[in-house]
C-alpha cells in the first residue's frame, strides 16, 4: 500500500501546479508539446536503453530473491532442493540479458521509439523476472514437498520466462523500425 504513496503526492502536486498556472492566466505555459520538442532526441534514447537495462536487472535481481529465501527456506526441510532448483535463478537471471540486447548506437521518431522500446522491455522484463521468481518460489517449495511436482511447475515456470521474450522481441520490432540517429 505505501507505493502508493508517492504517486498520489506527485499527481497532486502536478494539479496544484496545473490549476494554480490556470486560475493566474498562465495556462500556455504549461505545455507538453513544447518540452517533448525541447528535449533532444538522444535523452529519449538514453532513457529508454537506461529503462530497459535498469528494469531488466532490478527483475532479474527481484526473481533470484523471491527464488533464493523459497530455496533456502525449503532446503531446511528437503536439503535434495537446493541444487535441483538452481534452474530457476538461472532463468531469472536470463531477464538481465534479454534487457541488454537492445542498446545500439536523426530525428525525434528514433528518440522516442528507443524510449518506448526501451521502457517496453524493461517493464516486461521486470514483470517477467518477479513471476519467475513466484514460480521459482513454489516449485522450491513443491519440490520439498513432492519430487514429482519438479518437472510439472518448471514447465509452468518456463511459460513466464516467456513474458521477457515477448517483450523483448516487441522492443526490437519498434527498434528496427527507427532510423539510426545522425
Amino acid at each position: 500500500m505505501s507505493l502508493y504513496y508517492p504517486a498520489g503526492g506527485a499527481v497532486a502536486a502536478a494539479s496544484v501546479v496545473g490549476l494554480y498556472m490556470l486560475f493566474n492566466g498562465e495556462g500556455e505555459r504549461f505545455n507538453v508539446g513544447a518540452f517533448l520538442e525541447s528535449v533532444s532526441p538522444y535523452a529519449w534514447a538514453d532513457l529508454g536503453i537506461a529503462l530497459c537495462i535498469g528494469l531488466s536487472v532490478v527483475g532479474a535481481a527481484w526473481g533470484i530473491f523471491i527464488t533464493g529465501t523459497s530455496i533456502l527456506g525449503g532446503g531446511v526441510k528437503a536439503p535434495r532442493i537446493r541444487t535441483k532448483n538452481l534452474i530457476s535463478i538461472i532463468f531469472c537471471e536470463v531477464v538481465a540479458i534479454y534487457g541488454e540486447r537492445l542498446y545500439s548506437g536523426s530525428n525525434q521518431y528514433t528518440g522516442y521509439a528507443l524510449f518506448w522500446a526501451g521502457l517496453t522491455v524493461g517493464m516486461c522484463n521486470l514483470i517477467c523476472g518477479v513471476s519467475v521468481g513466484i514460480n521459482g518460489s513454489s516449485a522450491a517449495l513443491a519440490d520439498a514437498a513432492d519430487a514429482t511436482l519438479f518437472v510439472k511447475v518448471l514447465v509452468i515456470e518456463i511459460f513466464s520466462s516467456v513474458l521477457g521474450l515477448f517483450g523483448l522481441i516487441i522492443g526490437l520490432l519498434v527498434q528496427g523500425k527507427a532510423n539510426e540517429i545522425e
